[in-house]
């Protein structure tokens, strides 16, 4: 955990129910085992605080841990460390029923019947289980258990909805490959976190304001300042006008885009223009869509204020064709962000380009040029989008510029994460408002989970 961060954990029987069906290979087996020791690590680890177990299966369930085991973080991590692959079938729904009646039973060290105990289940798993989950997943609720559902790669989605516990979107996490599982391992250490007003206790060395979060805090400045780098010092604003950026968004209007998913992208699109200071000086918005062909929807600059360019992009209709990405992404370089089209020298060039399907053409050579022409690319992909497209397109550090979810519902989380970097290249004093008014909805969300 970060600097600044104090967790203290509720007392909880978290059991983690591993995948290790033959499709997970060895070293994607270890990457799992690296994500458990690490939410292991941020834990309050104890007999009477947090109890760990681990239950491996594939074909059959082995129990590598159990809730009465050695509970001392060094224990634990060395069990971890010394669990072996099953390299069978995946009866996940076994797994589960195995962890209702032996895992967390009182026999095995569960602490089922103290009311402020919670119970805890995280299941990791890249395949469709051979054996049903949706009962067995509802009794395990019903005992009182809460499911985590992580799922990795190929993973049959549905069946995660049907064990996650409500509300689905906390409790349902998908990532494209177990190299990035790590992703999740912050979530999970915050989620585990007893809330504490670190600020009201004192524990920091902010120089203006100190803002509290769910067991950590952060420092902030007064209007007119913005935070160093050191995470808590301030500097005086320079009071510039907010930097100016020319923002294209080039959008895929395929068919495989469902019309009431296209109102959803719409919605993103609208979502990240909210956070834009727009006028002749500063943010400027186009915005492109594509299919068969490519449509110019309006160019940057002809909107001079959000509440038009919103509107703008309310209009928009749906040209559902196929999907050219390449023949897109050469439009933008060649046409979007040139002058005739409302660009302007020297200010920063952004593309946000979003699809949710493989290029029917080829786009390596558009893609190079976009990002050797200067542009910062984002890439986001929903649903069938292919990673290693995204990948092509997206600006260096790739890590950072692109972003899939398996599900369109889930795309306004894409649009918070790319407020925060569009703005993080402007000027810091201007970004503040933002990134403020961002934390104090993030923090009011936190408040409400508790």
């Amino acid at each position: 955990p970060s600097p600044g961060t104090l967790c203290r954990t509720k007392p909880t029987d978290l059991v983690f129910i591993i995948d290790s069906s033959r499709s997970v290979r060895p070293h994607e087996f270890e990457k799992i085992k690296v994500f458990v020791s690490r939410v292991i690590e941020a834990l309050d680890v104890g007999p009477n605080a947090t109890r760990v177990g681990v239950i491996n299966y594939a074909s059959a369930v082995r129990s590598e841990l159990s809730l009465q085991g050695p509970q001392s973080k060094a224990a634990l991590l060395q069990a971890v460390r010394k669990i072996q692959p099953l390299s069978t079938g995946t009866m996940t729904g076994l797994a589960i029923q195995f962890a209702i009646s032996r895992a967390f039973s009182a026999a095995e060290g569960g602490r089922g019947s103290a009311p402020d105990f919670k119970k805890v289940a995280i299941v990791v798993t890249d395949g469709r289980p051979q054996d049903g989950v949706q009962d067995v997943s509802a009794r395990a609720r019903a005992a009182g258990i809460e499911i985590f559902a992580i799922g990795v790669g190929r993973v049959d989605m549905g069946t995660l909805r049907q064990m996650a516990s409500e509300p689905l979107d906390e409790h349902v996490d998908y990532v494209e490959s177990y190299s990035v599982i790590e992703k999740l391992t912050q979530k999970f250490q915050e989620a585990f976190c007893v809330v504490s007003d670190l600020c009201a206790t004192g524990d920091h060395d902010c120089e203006q304001v100190c803002v509290s979060t769910p067991g950590a805090y952060k420092c902030a400045c007064r209007d007119g300042f913005s935070l160093n780098n050191d995470g808590k010092t301030c500097t005086a604003c320079n009071g510039g006008l907010g930097s100016a950026l020319d923002l294209v968004f080039l959008i895929d209007g395929s068919k495989s885009v469902r019309p009431e998913n296209f109102e959803l992208v719409k919605k993103f699109i609208n979502q990240i223009v909210d956070s834009l200071e727009v006028s002749d000086k500063q943010a400027q918005v186009g915005l492109v869509q594509y299919s068969s062909s490519v449509r110019q929807e309006f160019p940057l600059g002809q909107f001079k204020s959000k509440k038009d360019i919103k509107a703008a992009v309310k209009k928009m209709s749906y040209m559902e064709k196929g999907t050219m990405t390449g023949q897109a992404l050469k439009y933008l370089v060649d046409s979007s962000f040139s002058v005739i089209n409302g660009a302007r020298p020297g200010v920063p060039k952004v593309g946000i380009v979003f699809t949710d399907g493989r290029s029917q053409d080829y786009i390596s050579d558009a893609a190079k040029k976009a990002k050797d022409s200067g542009f910062r690319m984002f890439a986001v992909g929903v649903g069938n989008a292919v990673e290693d497209e995204l990948r092509e397109i997206a600006s260096e550090p790739v890590a950072e510029h692109y972003f899939y979810t398996a599900d369109f519902r889930t795309i306004t989380k894409i649009g918070k994460k790319l407020q925060m970097k569009i703005c993080v290249e402007e000027d810091p004093c201007e970004c503040k408002s933002i990134v403020k008014f961002q934390t104090k909805v993030e923090d009011l969300i936190n408040s409400l989970q508790q």
